[in-house]
């Protein structure tokens, strides 16, 4: 499976346009998804195009989604949201540029356009580190009629996001202690509850009837984090920029978080197995991961409902899976 590859990195040069088109192909083909390919080449050429013109790298290009509704994201460093093409006279560039931008256009055809014609959804997410424009290819360009772009922001690029952990009550807040926690096991474990939180919900948007259970997951994501202290992210970016291994942290929580914690525990299991048999073109957590999020969202559950802390212990990835009991939810 194309996902079990990491993103194709794409070069600030006009030759990666056909690179993205050959890679695409090919990575329909091993889906079985064949029926896709001339809109998914079209599609992706004009993505790659418009963000070597108009963004900044990093750029790549990779697959996502499920098998039956694949969908392409082409990602680059800027935040602006994609625009039409522009004329070679109005970039400011002259003949004498390194970029052959004539060569460069004349693979633009229409743009944003011709990704709309060739897509049954697509749209833009945005975070604090670039965006991210994607489709799912259509069967074959529409002749009227396109899908509307959805636009996602993600995370502190949310304009205006209230959150309840802000305004938490401290007569009533539990404290939580984590001593020692791991920054590299949480960061690996951030890194999986970002991706996963984004897949869910670009497929409940674009695929509500297909995939209702996308929905009421990206709900339970959105409680999750307006529950959550925002205090443990400011105090693992310190670590790191201290360059530390591992960093103590104290943070106060409603107790009723603990109910929603509880529902995120058993969504990552479930997710899994969707990943597993292959409704989400993404890897299962491995092992490691599993672990880390067991023990640290356990750790919240169960110091809520007065259990003491718990140390990490990490042990070798080749190790059995930890039994239920285990996990300080009970």
């Amino acid at each position: 499976m194309p996902l079990n590859e990491p993103a194709l990195g794409l070069a600030s040069d006009p030759r990666s346009v056909h690179e993205a088109r050959r890679w695409v192909v090919s990575a329909c083909r091993e889906l079985g998804r064949v029926d896709l390919a001339e809109c998914a080449e079209l599609g992706v050429s004009e993505l790659v195009t418009n963000a070597l013109l108009h963004a900044l790298p990093p750029i790549s290009v990779r697959i996502r989604g499920t098998v039956n509704h694949p969908r392409i994201e082409v990602r680059d460093g800027s935040v602006d949201l994609p625009r039409p093409p522009l004329s070679v006279e109005a970039t400011g560039h002259g003949k004498d540029d390194d970029v052959d931008l004539d060569a460069l256009l004349s693979t633009f055809g229409r743009g944003l356009d011709i990704v709309a014609n060739c897509s049954a959804a697509w749209g833009t997410s945005i975070d604090g580190t670039g965006k991210s424009v994607w489709f799912e290819p259509a069967r074959a360009p529409h002749e009227l009629n396109p899908p509307t772009p959805e636009l996602v922001y993600e995370e502190s690029s949310t304009p205006g996001r209230a959150r309840v952990a802000d305004s938490l009550d401290e007569s009533v807040a539990v404290q939580i202690r984590l001593a020692s926690l791991p920054i590299a096991e949480y960061v690996r474990s951030r890194r999986h509850y970002i991706e996963l939180r984004r897949e869910l919900r670009l497929l409940s948007l674009a695929h509500q009837d297909d995939y209702p259970l996308a929905r009421e997951l990206s709900e339970v994501f959105a409680r999750f984090e307006d529950s959550f202290p925002t205090a443990m992210e400011a105090r693992i970016r310190a670590g790191l920029a201290a360059d530390r291994p591992r960093v103590d942290v104290a943070v106060s929580i409603d107790p009723d978080s603990a109910t929603v914690i509880e529902q995120i525990i058993e969504l990552f299991d479930l997710a899994d197995e969707f990943c597993r048999a292959q409704r989400l073109l993404a890897l299962a957590r491995s092992n490691d991961v599993r672990r880390f999020q067991i023990w640290f969202l356990g750790e919240f559950v169960g110091q809520a409902r007065g259990k003491p802390p718990t140390a990490w212990r990490r042990v070798d990835s080749t190790d059995p899976e930890p039994p239920d009991d285990n996990r300080g939810l009970r």
